[in-house]
């Protein structure tokens, strides 16, 4: 009789409480989500590499392949920008070369992981500009110049937590780190290739820690 009276009044019972979901069960989770890549010239593929990010759900978890030498800065910073702007639990992990523009948005991850094979090249913004660029635009463009370069190794600084005056000793006059230095400076965890997938040596580095 109470069901029937509840099913004609569109009831529903009360739903039990939610069950505490195991620390252990948790972790897993994390490691599940989507997967997308960052690689090749990061100006060329803006569009591409955009809609990865935006297609994901904000807030949402999921794991970053690096390959990349870089390009416009504004690129590499915009991508950095949706990762944390959209909440995204990235964790970064560098394939193969991770350099020059395409450091930002892997400093953006949650995590960050590379092989000892894995190559960055940290260094200086580099200047260009069209040919027929007026002389005060050209002014204008230097002393912008000057503040963008300043702005964005502070940045890169506080996103990887490392000191800006060792991340210089990189930057000028530019240096490659090897993915084992970058191990070694605590800016990342290493995965190889001969110890299973990525997912399970990160919860294994999950567990160490």
């Amino acid at each position: 009789m109470k069901d029937s009276f509840r099913a004609s009044r569109g009831l529903r019972p009360y739903p039990p409480p939610a069950r505490t979901v195991p620390a252990a069960r948790r972790a897993a989770q994390a490691l599940d989500g989507w997967e997308i890549g960052i690689y090749g010239d990061l100006t060329e593929k803006q569009s591409e590499l955009f809609g990865q990010l935006l297609e994901v759900p904000r807030r949402s978890r999921g794991t970053i392949f690096f390959d990349s030498a870089g390009g416009s800065v504004y690129v590499g910073l915009a991508l950095a920008s949706l990762i944390r702007l959209r909440g995204l639990y990235a964790i970064g992990v560098i394939a193969g070369e991770c350099s020059s523009a395409a450091v930002l948005p892997w400093a953006a991850c949650r995590e960050r992981y590379v092989t000892p094979h894995a190559t960055l090249l940290f260094h200086q913004i580099r200047w260009s500009s069209d040919s027929d660029v007026r002389f005060e635009e050209a002014v204008e463009w230097a002393r912008h110049f000057k503040f963008l370069e300043e702005d964005l190794d502070r940045l890169t600084a506080r996103l990887l937590n490392f000191p800006e005056e060792k991340l210089a000793e990189w930057i000028r006059p530019g240096r490659f780190v090897t993915g084992q230095e970058v191990a070694e400076a605590g800016l990342a965890k290493m995965v190889d290739l001969f110890s299973g997938d990525v997912w399970s040596q990160i919860g294994r580095h999950r567990k160490a820690n």
